[in-house]
């Protein structure tokens, strides 16, 4: 079966809400492809290799968390930027992104997906635009927490462990670069708070506060609301999907 582009669209706009969410660039169709639409490919960034990767595939559009364009950035089309969008043209490939509105999904966003990932329900929103969530948990201690979020995310796991042998009963966690929502986890509540990155003062607010800090990759706890959005949207309408993994350390 096919589908028409801007039903595709529309359906994406329509589970992910982008008009609610204040972002750092544009949600929805960045690159204009071909019309009809049979296979869709998802991945987590518009890297060169995962359009290669498409290409591969014969797909008609991809779907991504980060796409091509940012608040701020360079906007000439030159070096790795014209690659890609060099080969999106030349291949006709829709390319759709969705940012924070991704993150957000109550059931197939990358929050709402890394919880199922982790054996963890969330039963609270916290932070900016709400893009945190935080629910019930019962590891003996942040260590026994590291070892269950590295064995399910199958990569090495940096904890700032503040040593006051707390008992983890209340997990917050916002995927990706979310390190600054630490302060808004701890004032949710949590033991602990797990996201993609850390940074310089985060190892002190654990220590001070008593609140555990995981840090599990940004790519790593991106990698689920992708390919869970694009599939649920394919399912919908019809259409085939691939999830495409491209390694990354990050």
């Amino acid at each position: 079966m096919s589908t028409s582009r801007q039903i595709l669209l529309n359906s994406f706009n329509e589970l992910l809400q982008p008009e609610r969410f204040k972002d750092y660039g544009p949600n929805g169709l960045q690159v204009e492809g071909k019309e009809t639409i049979s296979r869709i490919v998802s991945g987590v960034t518009a890297s060169r290799a995962l359009i290669e990767a498409a290409i591969e595939q014969k797909a008609d559009a991809i779907f991504v968390h980060h796409g091509l364009f940012w608040r701020g950035m360079d906007g000439r089309i030159t070096g790795w930027m014209k690659q890609r969008i060099q080969l999106l043209l030349a291949h006709d490939i829709n390319l759709f992104a969705y940012h924070l509105p991704l993150d957000a999904h109550p059931e197939f966003g990358n929050n709402a997906q890394l919880g199922r990932v982790l054996g963890l329900q969330a039963d609270q929103r916290f932070g900016e635009q709400d893009l945190g969530f935080a629910g019930p948990a019962d590891f003996k201690s942040a260590a026994d927490l590291a070892r269950h979020v590295q064995h399910a995310l199958g990569r090495q796991v940096t904890l700032a462990d503040p040593g006051n042998g707390r008992e983890i009963r209340r997990v917050a966690w916002c995927t990706g670069g979310a390190q600054s929502f630490f302060e808004s986890a701890i004032a949710a509540g949590a033991d602990a708070f797990i996201t993609g990155e850390i940074s310089e003062p985060q190892a002190h607010l654990a220590r001070e506060t008593g609140v555990a800090f995981l840090a599990a990759g940004h790519h790593a706890t991106e990698r689920y609301g992708a390919p869970a959005a694009a599939a649920h949207v394919a399912q919908q309408l019809g259409l085939e999907h691939v999830f495409i993994e491209i390694e990354n350390p990050a």
